[in-house]
């Protein structure tokens, strides 16, 4: 089993990491936008646990299955 512990100098190589790779301008923005898309999936996963409507699902339509009979 892996487990995933970040210790203190783990987590300062990664912020390094960071402000090298996008700048410091930029994390905030990137912070800001990774929060507002958390945001949408939890709203997008409470309203799929709700009901849309109080009616009951269609059923499929049933189809028959006639056979024809051969032609000679």
């Amino acid at each position: 089993m892996i487990l995933l512990a970040l210790s203190g100098g783990h987590i300062l190589i990664l912020v390094i990491f960071l402000v090298l790779l996008f700048g410091g301008k930029k994390i905030p923005e990137l912070m800001s936008g990774l929060g507002k898309g958390m945001k949408d999936f939890k709203k997008a996963i409470k309203d799929d646990d709700e009901p849309s409507s109080t009616e009951p699902p269609k059923a499929a339509p049933k189809t028959e299955n006639k056979k024809e009979p051969l032609k000679e």
